[in-house]
């Protein structure tokens, strides 16, 4: 029985997601139901916190977006769920800590401030500083 039940499990697992860590700027595709359609919309906020792995049926994580007013809306995702059409990374900055529940507390400036972005991302983008040239002595 118990073999059946893993079995199930591994069925509905997804291998299409990203890995998603703390700290990450994500935008989640997902659907909603309206009448007898389904529309997709998406969410995109920071990754507050995962849970139970990603590998776990019952994977999850948070996300927090900060909105008009310095309100904060939060939204915790099955990492496995069927509603979720396509998860984006946007950015991925350096964090030290595996939960970021302190920002609740911040405003959106604070937060920017907090959850600066890897000089290796902004590379990626294009964004890259250039280098002074080294200067080579003339003869």
């Amino acid at each position: 029985m118990h073999t059946k039940i893993l079995a199930i499990h591994k069925q509905s697992l997804r291998t299409d997601l990203p890995d998603i860590k703390a700290g990450m700027k994500i935008k989640v595709w997902y659907k909603v139901p309206e009448k007898d359609k389904w529309r997709t919309t998406f969410f995109d906020g920071i990754v507050i916190a995962t849970k139970h792995g990603i590998k776990n049926t019952n994977a999850s994580f948070t996300m927090r977006k900060i909105g008009i007013d310095n309100i904060g809306v939060e939204m915790t995702w099955l990492f496995h769920s069927p509603v979720i059409e396509k998860i984006q990374v946007l950015q991925t900055p350096k964090v030290r800590r595996a939960k970021l529940y302190y920002l609740r507390s911040r405003s959106r400036k604070q937060v920017r401030a907090k959850l600066k972005t890897k000089k290796a991302f902004a590379e990626l983008l294009g964004k890259e500083e250039k280098a002074p040239e080294s200067e080579t002595p003339k003869e």
